[in-house]
């Protein structure tokens, strides 16, 4: 994400953060990004719906600023981005966000983000399920440079 879109995103937040707690996720935020440029360069895949990439959230100048974010971290050699299509009748990914880990020991950890319950699963079941979910889901979205073309298009229109 783009610094002004995080801050949108968290100065949007209910109930109300303080300024100060919005600053603090920002910068948290911001800083998590370093694991793109991380040596060796780790592989990164996301999924992203493309109502996200519509929803001007900040207002226009800034969903520009978070488009020209994801073109520019798409374009990354490591880092592949997929749009899920609005109009796409299957969309595996329903049940809401979720992170796939893989450690450097070779551990598979998964994060699911839900509203005040987000989980850390380390069973091998949980995450495995979750694996099956991410491979249906990236085969229902655009290709990755399907994806970059999409966004392109977007920032266009922007």
């Amino acid at each position: 994400q783009s610094e002004d879109y995080a801050r949108a995103v968290f100065t949007m937040s209910r109930p109300l953060l303080t300024e100060e707690m919005v600053e603090q996720r920002v910068a948290a935020r911001l800083a998590r990004q370093e694991i793109l440029t991380r040596m060796p360069l780790p592989t990164i895949s996301f999924v992203i719906e493309e109502s996200v990439l519509r929803r001007p959230l900040g207002g226009r100048t800034v969903m520009h600023g978070q488009l020209r974010q994801v073109l520019l971290t798409g374009q990354r050699r490591n880092v592949e981005i997929q749009v899920v299509p609005t109009e796409l009748e299957e969309h595996a990914g329903l049940e809401g966000p979720f992170t796939l880990i893989e450690t450097r020991d070779g551990r598979r950890i998964a994060y699911v983000e839900g509203y005040k319950d987000s989980r850390l699963h380390t069973d091998r079941k949980p995450v495995r399920e979750l694996e099956e979910q991410y491979g249906i889901l990236r085969a229902q979205a655009l290709t990755p440079r399907a994806s970059l073309v999409f966004v392109e298009k977007l920032l266009g229109e922007s």
